[in-house]
């Protein structure tokens, strides 16, 4: 992200609400399936304690924050495009 980004204006886009469902949605398959094979046995066994289940919850939380980033990048490009096309 370049200097003339504001952190402000980033985590606007970040938290908008299409970014945060889009992330939310990736988050919650992805994670399901990283859970799964990760900790599946201990799940399964049903053997979890509170530190494989702050664990589980992390995992979650590397899905959602690929995705957000990733919208970011592309929300922020495809404004910079289209104020270029307008200012052309």
């Amino acid at each position: 992200m370049s200097s003339t980004d504001s952190f402000s204006e980033l985590c606007k886009i970040a938290l908008s609400p299409a970014v945060v469902r889009r992330a939310a949605r990736v988050a919650v398959v992805v994670g399901l399936v990283l859970a799964a094979l990760n900790h599946g046995g201990v799940i399964m066994q049903g053997n979890v304690d509170p530190a494989t289940a702050l664990k589980i919850m992390l995992t979650f939380c590397v899905p959602y924050s690929v995705s957000t980033y990733s919208s970011v990048l592309a929300v922020r490009e495809l404004t910079r495009s289209r104020s270029v096309q307008v200012n052309s």
